[in-house]
């Protein structure tokens, strides 16, 4: 491979794995953690997240795997590396796209409920919690599914 292939894929493998455990990290950790805080905190430790996790270091993980994905085919086209390249980059679409379509309008919705005490809480929190889970674990595991694709490739290019 050439230095700037090499990079490409350095960068897509790097990225997409940093997806992959930021979204898993919210299947088995973050979000069963907060199904068991009282509707209220939940609510709002998810609104704060929401506002949080925007930010330019996260775009460019978030991201990176389309982009650094997508040149890296480019560049890898006459390898047989590319057709790994191009399960993982569709890997990683499908995950960006199932946080735009699903996961990013749940947090809309929750966000838009503002602050809630008590019992007013109840009813969003469970109108979203159950979707945006399921939503999460299809895009972890895409995500996952991604990187693995791409290392196999990687291991047989190196066999």
């Amino acid at each position: 491979m050439s230095a700037l292939r090499d990079v490409l894929v350095v960068l897509t493998v790097v990225t997409s794995a940093l997806t992959a455990g930021l979204l898993s990290a919210f299947a088995y950790a973050i979000m069963p953690g907060l199904q068991r805080t009282a509707a209220p905190a939940a609510v709002a430790a998810m609104q704060r997240i929401n506002v949080a996790i925007v930010n330019p270091l996260f775009a460019l993980i978030f991201l990176g795997p389309l982009v650094f994905g997508g040149l890296g085919v480019l560049l890898c086209w006459g390898d047989p590396l590319r057709w790994y390249l191009v399960v993982g980059l569709a890997l990683a679409s499908m995950s960006v796209a199932i946080t735009l379509g699903f996961n990013v309008p749940l947090n809309n919705r929750l966000d838009a409920v503002g602050r809630v005490e008590a019992d007013a809480a109840t009813a969003p929190w469970a109108d979203f919690v159950g979707p945006w889970v399921r939503w999460n674990v299809i895009r972890a595991v895409a995500s996952t599914a991604g990187v693995a694709v791409i290392v196999v490739g990687l291991v047989r290019a190196a066999s």
